[in-house]
């Protein structure tokens, strides 16, 4: 059976995630939203590309979740978008109903998918997710920090003055300001220790920079919020899931005991493999990293105790 492939919501990021993972020519696509004629339409656009793009997936656009049967990896990105001074957890009883919504429908004809969280606030998504589903813990993967550690690895690519791609650092914690921990102590440029390349000003202003590099690009656009790096972000997770390739790579996951946090959906390393989140790995973290990663579990905790 061929892979196949489903993502909830045709907006910018849903679709934009949807060309990109066609480019990748692994998995058929369904592309499902409530609004009838945006998911067809964007679908054939793409289909068409694959003229020129020289790749050859199915893409169906449907409103109807039945088409989603027997997806390996579904990814919801449904929800309200986040607007110029609006925080993650203003977002947070909207969402939570949307998040529900979709995931009971897409469980129907998907119960052994894997589903990848990406509407806000993302934590406390996974927790509704899995509250909802009574799906496994492995099977619910929310994704930030593949989003953040990018944000964080291009600002010290820029500041290095080296390619992005030599840069090798996490962002670990939650997906909210106050809650991502970008990790100083085992980051590398080159294999060289980050504080062997910048200076500890530098480093402390790229590690603001990245804590808000979601609420910099949304005062710039003014009408919405970052979509073509969110998109690549994922689309790597999908990646990893269904061709089992077995990476290590930041997202959120339900720990229990790891780093001493029980019971709350944090963004820690992971193995993504075909059984989802394969394995959940203790990186050695300073002190204070620790602290700031253990703080980060107990707000998600708090945030969603307050779901009505």
């Amino acid at each position: 059976m061929k892979n196949k492939v489903t993502i909830v919501g045709a907006g910018m990021t849903g679709s934009t995630m949807c060309q990109l993972l066609a480019q990748k020519n692994f998995a058929d696509i369904v592309l499902v939203d409530i609004i009838d004629g945006l998911p067809q339409g964007k679908s054939l656009d793409i289909l068409q590309a694959g003229a020129w793009g020289r790749f050859s997936v199915d893409i169906k656009g449907t409103i109807a979740w039945e088409d989603t049967k027997d997806s390996d990896v579904v990814v919801i990105t449904s929800g309200v978008p986040r607007k110029p001074g609006m925080t993650r957890e203003d977002l947070l009883n909207t969402n939570a109903g949307i998040v529900e919504s979709v995931i009971t429908n897409a469980k129907k004809y998907s119960p052994n998918a894997k589903y990848i969280i990406f509407s806000n606030p993302m934590d406390a998504m996974c927790h509704v997710a899995l509250n909802k589903s009574g799906l496994s813990t492995n099977q619910i993967i929310g994704q930030g920090g593949m989003l953040d550690s990018a944000r964080y690895r291009t600002f010290l690519a820029k500041e290095a003055g080296r390619s992005v791609v030599e840069v090798n650092a996490w962002v670990l914690g939650g997906h909210t300001e106050a809650t991502m921990v970008p990790i100083v102590s085992n980051a590398t440029i080159g294999g060289v220790p980050l504080k062997n390349v910048l200076d500890s000003k530098t480093i402390n202003a790229v590690v603001d920079r990245a804590s808000k590099g979601g609420a910099e690009i949304v005062g710039l656009l003014k009408t919405g919020s970052a979509f073509v790096a969110p998109a690549f972000a994922t689309i790597e997770m999908v990646e990893s899931i269904v061709l089992d390739q077995k990476r290590i790579l930041p997202a959120c996951a339900m720990l229990n005991g790891e780093y001493g946090i029980s019971d709350a959906f944090v963004g820690v390393p992971v193995t993504l493999g075909k059984n989802g989140i394969e394995e959940i790995h203790e990186f050695d973290l300073s002190k204070d990293e620790l602290d700031n990663l253990q703080k980060a579990g107990a707000a998600v905790k708090e945030l969603v105790q307050e779901i009505s």
